[in-house]
């Protein structure tokens, strides 16, 4: 990834990030908002309550002293009634002042005031209103008078209006409170926008880059697989026409090398067969003319020539069994393939049928798990893979060790994957794949081979559509794994 991308990936990743952060601030200033507000709202009604209560007081009190005033001027009882119930009422409205302004101790020291200078007023109504029903009028308006009763009334508007005065400047300064934190919630509320405006503007700038991208993408994708199926069926020829003529090389050069080979093969022969008119002879020279038959001479044909011809067989007998090999490639690659249906588990049953001496003979088991998934393939080229695979695992099982061999398929991912699983000697890891490569082998070299045998298993199933792995330990045993399609499907080289 270059780093003008991981820049981009970060910036993404940051927008975002902002932008939750500003609903967040968002949401967070509202509900702050509203709960502010909530609160000053109901400390700006508690103010009105108490204005409105020392309102309400006031008018009682005047309302008492002016019934007090007309029951002197006519002892209507009417009046006397109208100032005992005014009395009645501002005492109970004073209670409720007092409740409303308990947690403000200025207010507190008022109403206390005002709770004295309320009760002064109220005994001065009712000894007037008695010292009229018992005497004359002349009587009750000169203690009225003398009284000062009015002085109280005055001294109960002052008290109430400078409690008032103190509401309103707790509303003035309540009020200028909820203008803040307005205000403030406006701040946040627009700063949470601009992060969200940012965001949508990178979100918008970003999904029109990455449309772009993504167009330039699907074009080259489309011209490429406009391209696709002409540059497969141009490389599959070329290969094609590779592999053909490196197997007519190979049955070229291994057919040319079998003449002189044959040609050496019978030299030799007839070398090994001279040998013993040359030893008779030697023999007799020595018993007849001993002096005559040197030492080098008698060694020479004793033992120096008939090693010399033994050393020219077994090369020439082992470059026959290579060349063989190498022809029996040659034809493999070139025969057509013939798919048919295949029971894999009938077919490995048939394999240990013919290897049945040879287990006997070591004391191995193989044992063919079922059930096991079929193929539709050649016949031949799947026969020879798992007769390669399960006489190598007989062939290195580990002496000493009671010889198991397990076949085994399954289905997997739309393939179907056998394994042929043993307990022998194993293979070294790093030779997991050099033991697929033509003459090479892995190992202790102490029984029969070439090294060609794994590496005709792998032609084949590359031929079939398929590969082949090895996991090993060593003393651990082996798993050689065979992946192959269901279904072989013929391609342009076998319609030829």
């Amino acid at each position: 990834m270059t780093i003008s991308n991981r820049f981009f990936e970060r910036f993404i990743l940051l927008a975002i990030l902002l932008g939750f952060l500003g609903v967040g601030l968002g949401v967070g200033a509202a509900v702050w908002g509203v709960v502010r507000s909530h609160e000053i709202s109901d400390l700006v009604t508690h103010t009105l309550e108490v204005e409105l209560s020392l309102a309400e007081f006031r008018g009682l009190t005047e309302r008492s002293e002016t019934a007090r005033r007309g029951f002197l001027l006519d002892a209507d009882e009417r009046f006397a009634s109208s100032a005992a119930e005014a009395a009645a009422s501002a005492t109970s409205l004073l209670e409720r002042v007092a409740q409303l302004t308990k947690d403000n101790p200025a207010q507190e020291v008022l109403v206390a005031e005002l709770r004295k200078a309320s009760q002064r007023q109220l005994d001065d109504v009712s000894r007037a209103i008695e010292a009229r029903r018992i005497g004359d009028p002349e009587s009750a308006r000169n203690d009225f008078i003398a009284s000062g009763s009015a002085d109280v009334v005055r001294e109960i508007r002052e008290i109430a209006r400078r409690m008032t005065a103190a509401e309103q400047r707790l509303l003035a300064e309540r009020r200028s409170r909820q203008e803040a934190s307005i205000r403030t919630s406006y701040l946040i509320l627009a700063a949470a926008g601009g992060l969200v405006l940012l965001l949508a503007a990178g979100t918008v700038w970003t999904v029109r880059r990455s449309m772009r991208e993504l167009k330039g993408s699907r074009d080259t994708l489309a011209a490429l697989n406009e391209n696709l199926e002409g540059a497969v069926a141009s490389r599959t020829a070329d290969l094609q026409r590779a592999n053909d003529e490196i197997q007519r090389f190979a049955y070229i050069v291994s057919h040319d090398l079998r003449s002189p080979l044959v040609n050496v093969m019978g030299f030799t022969a007839e070398l090994d067969a001279a040998t013993k008119p040359l030893g008779e002879l030697i023999d007799r020279l020595e018993a007849d003319a001993p002096d005559f038959v040197t030492e080098p001479a008698k060694l020479a044909v004793r033992e120096d020539l008939p090693e010399a011809i033994g050393f020219i067989r077994s090369s020439t007998q082992k470059m026959d069994r290579l060349i063989n090999a190498i022809l029996r490639l040659s034809r493999e690659g070139r025969r057509i393939i013939t798919p048919e249906p295949l029971d894999i588990g009938e077919m490995a049953d048939g394999i240990v049928a013919s290897l049945r001496h040879r287990l006997d003979e070591i004391g191995a088991e193989v044992e063919v798990v079922r059930p096991m998934p079929g193929l539709v393939s050649d016949r031949v080229a799947v026969e020879q893979i798992f007769s390669n695979l399960v006489e190598n695992a007989v062939k290195y099982l580990k002496p000493g060790r009671p010889g198991r061999i397990t076949v085994r398929g399954r289905s997997e991912k739309g393939r179907i994957l056998y394994e042929i699983e043993d307990n022998g000697r194993g293979i070294d890891p790093k030779d997991h794949e050099r033991i697929f490569d033509l003459f090479r082998r892995s190992g202790m070299q102490d029984q029969p081979g070439e090294g060609i045998g794994l590496a005709h298993v792998r032609a084949l199933a590359y031929r079939l559509g398929g590969m082949v792995s090895c996991e090993s330990q060593l003393d651990r045993g082996a798993t050689f794994g065979i992946s192959m399609p269901p279904r072989y499907h013929a391609n342009k080289e076998q319609a030829r």
